[in-house]
């Protein structure tokens, strides 16, 4: 497994941490990709596309969980909404 996969592993384990969360109030997230100057590109998908607090819940949520578990990562943004784009 090279380091990009590996990133990749740990990313998805953020992510399920907090999928709970989302899932219970209709709504997800999907890793759209992992580029080579380490940005993770996110969708959000469901409600969470269209819920008010949906940047705090990106912001608090998801990059603090992705940060955590691989601080190398330059940015995080939402794909699919311009705000966290």
């Amino acid at each position: 497994m090279d380091s990009k996969e590996k990133t990749i592993e740990l990313i998805e384990q953020a992510l399920e941490s907090v999928r709970p969360y989302l899932h219970a109030d209709g709504g997800d997230v999907k890793l759209v990709e992992l580029t080579d100057d380490n940005i993770v590109k996110l969708e959000l998908q469901g409600s969470c596309q269209s819920c008010p607090m949906s940047a705090m819940t990106f912001r608090a949520g998801l990059e603090e969980s992705i940060r955590k578990a691989v601080p190398h990562v330059s940015k995080v943004v939402a794909v699919n909404v311009p705000a966290l784009a």
